[in-house]
């Protein structure tokens, strides 16, 4: 394929803004996909992606288009860019990558970046600019592997009685600092403006790097990966450098492992084998692997026979969150290793090692990107694997500082010393930018004066909007920040934000008892300002959310050495003398008397099975 004729380009928005829709219509437009085969988010394969309208990994896809005249395009009359093209006879290839847009999968989208030369910048023409939207603007504007990336700015949703195009066109023009005529309209609903913005993205973004195909070299980035239990591992690549064909002789360049090109293709949607893949193609290879471990977003593949030096920039995304997961039969433990084991060949951005607890038995403490992620994946587990799973309470990485000098990292609250043993606690702290519009303003520092944040720059932004740049620690933006900004502010304020430095925290570990007894899942380490707050909340909460018992019990929250709250929870009650008419009351009386006995046993020796329905409405915000 003539490297002039080839386009890649990636799509970036905040969440909801779009993206997969806009997907639909291009591949309808280039006949991509077949019309009785077209359903909405086509590219959104997973079950889990269709059900929340939001994209969790990113799909690459190969479309052809075929050029047509710009005398007959009366869309593209009076655009400020030349065209370059020869008018109706020339095919090009345009290689899509549609990448996630939570804060939580920014380093995967990154590496997805330095696969293309441009990018789609879409922004809802109802909501204007958010803050993700700035995170993904400033990962976009670096430089590709050709040079600097071009970003095609596109407002989205025209269609909508809601869209604010003006205003919002004034705002993209003040943040990329260009002319109003590159700024395109598009409806990914009504398809109006698609086939308009395809043209552009052909004028606009540059072609791959001329180099010479050489046999003997590869070069190839990975910026996706997914797993088949027949072929195992299957890398999204990117050839930079050289040429790959099946039979192939292949290393990683970071992990070492060599392997054979089982087969090598592109997308169109689905994987669609070709003889070979060269230099400026986006495609995919069957490794045959079925290690997890090995596959890494970031990662080169270079032949065995010449390697060549990887990709710089290649690092391993740190856990941000942290939980412990368990079965909730102990039985599973070995099904649960396994299917870690599956999900870490497809996402190598959590990781999981073994650990075990009194209470709940075997299990796994798992680290994950951000609370989205973490719910994607126990979400996953229950339905790819049918497991019934226990959910620690997520919590942070703290740096302990014990009274005998020792400094130790602690994962888990379960394990965070008592009150008597701490010298000093350390947690992380975040930058964050949140976007908003100016009426909201006193809310969001109401907002911020709860979570402990610092307040540092704010700066009018477009529409009557404002920008504010604070500081806050990770453990409370984790406390339900975000819904409580989307309250706060009405659906309109975004928030994104990066990891800062450690700073001296004022916390401790709240324990939550029931019947006398420690429920390691529902500890967690909390602000000491709050703990009276959060002890009645936890305890009401789960107090609602428990089934009642054979037997009276107490629910309690323990925190700095003493019982903050409690709350009892009355036994199911059974009427013994209900069968029984007329004669002695005695009779009566001795039954009472031996069923009052039976429920004192009980409650001495009895345990509490709770659900896993209430683990998990116990770690969600909001839920009773």
């Amino acid at each position: 394929m003539d490297l002039k004729h080839i386009r890649n380009f990636s799509i970036i928005a905040h969440v909801d803004h779009g993206k997969s829709t806009l997907a639909d219509r291009m591949l309808e437009i280039t006949h991509t996909v077949p019309e009785r085969l077209m359903r909405d988010q086509v590219l959104d394969s997973m079950e889990l992606e269709r059900e929340r309208g939001i994209t969790i990994k990113m799909q690459p896809v190969r479309m052809e288009y075929t050029l047509t005249s710009p005398q007959s395009s009366p869309e593209r009359r009076g655009s400020p860019f030349p065209f370059q093209g020869k008018a109706g006879d020339e095919v090009y290839v345009l290689n899509l990558i549609d990448t996630p847009g939570h804060v939580d999968f920014s380093y995967e989208v990154s590496r997805a970046l330095l696969a293309v030369e441009g990018s789609i910048l879409l922004i809802d023409s109802t909501q204007g600019v958010q803050a993700q939207t700035l995170t993904t603007l400033a990962m976009a504007s670096g430089d590709s592997l050709g040079g600097q990336r071009k970003i095609i700015p596109v407002l989205s949703k025209i269609d909508s009685p809601l869209a604010r195009v003006p205003e919002v066109r004034e705002e993209v023009v003040k943040l990329l600092n260009c002319d109003p005529s590159e700024i395109l309209l598009v409806s990914g609903r009504t398809g109006e403006g698609v086939e308009n913005l395809l043209q552009e993205v052909i004028n606009r973004v540059p072609a791959p790097r001329a180099e010479e195909v050489k046999e003997n070299i590869l070069r190839a980035l990975i910026f996706d990966f997914k797993y088949s239990n027949h072929r195992g591992v299957i890398v999204f690549i990117r050839i930079l450098d050289g040429k790959v064909k099946k039979g192939d002789s292949l290393v990683f360049a970071v992990s070492g492992e060599k392997f054979t090109a089982l087969e090598v293709g592109t997308f169109s949607p689905e994987e669609t084998a070709r003889e070979s893949l060269s230099s400026g193609e986006i495609g995919y290879i069957v490794t045959g692997i079925k290690k997890p471990g090995i596959a890494s977003v970031g990662d080169t593949i270079t032949k065995l026979a010449n390697p060549m030096p990887p990709l710089a920039g290649y690092m391993t995304p740190l856990p941000v969150v942290w939980a412990s997961i368990f079965p909730e039969d102990a039985d599973d433990f070995a099904l649960l290793k396994l299917s870690l084991g599956k999900l870490k060949l497809s996402d190598s951005s959590f990781s999981y090692e073994e650990e075990s607890s009194g209470s709940l038995g075997r299990g796994f403490r798992c680290g994950f990107l951000g609370m989205l992620h973490l719910e994607i994946i126990t979400e996953r587990l229950k339905r790819e694997f049918n497991l019934n799973l226990v959910i620690t309470t997520p919590s942070i990485v703290y740096e302990v500082e014990n009274n005998n000098g020792k400094r130790e990292k602690i994962y888990s609250p379960y394990f965070f010393p008592d009150e008597a043993n701490i010298k000093t606690v350390f947690e992380p702290w975040v930058k964050a930018k949140i976007i908003t519009p100016a009426q909201y303003l006193g809310n969001i520092m109401q907002l911020l004066f709860d979570h402990e944040g610092e307040v540092g720059e704010t700066e009018n932004f477009g529409d009557n909007r404002s920008s504010v740049s604070v500081k806050l620690p990770l453990r409370e933006l984790m406390r339900n920040f975000f819904d409580e900004l989307k309250s706060t502010t009405s659906g309109y304020g975004s928030i994104s934000y990066e990891m800062d430095e450690m700073r001296e925290a004022n916390v401790t570990r709240l324990d939550i008892l029931v019947a006398d007894e420690i429920v390691p899942a529902f500890s967690k380490v909390i602000s000491k300002k709050r703990v009276e707050i959060e002890a009645q909340e936890a305890v009401l909460k789960l107090e609602n959310l428990l089934p009642r018992q054979m037997f009276t019990l107490k629910i309690q929250g323990k925190a700095l050495g003493r019982i903050i709250s409690s709350r009892t929870l009355s036994g199911m009650k059974k009427d013994v003398t209900a069968h029984m008419y007329g004669g002695d009351i005695t009779r009566k009386m001795k039954l009472r008397e031996k069923q009052k006995k039976g429920k004192k046993k009980m409650k001495e020796r009895g345990r509490v099975n709770i659900p896993q329905d209430v683990f998990l409405k116990m770690m969600r915000s909001g839920e009773n």
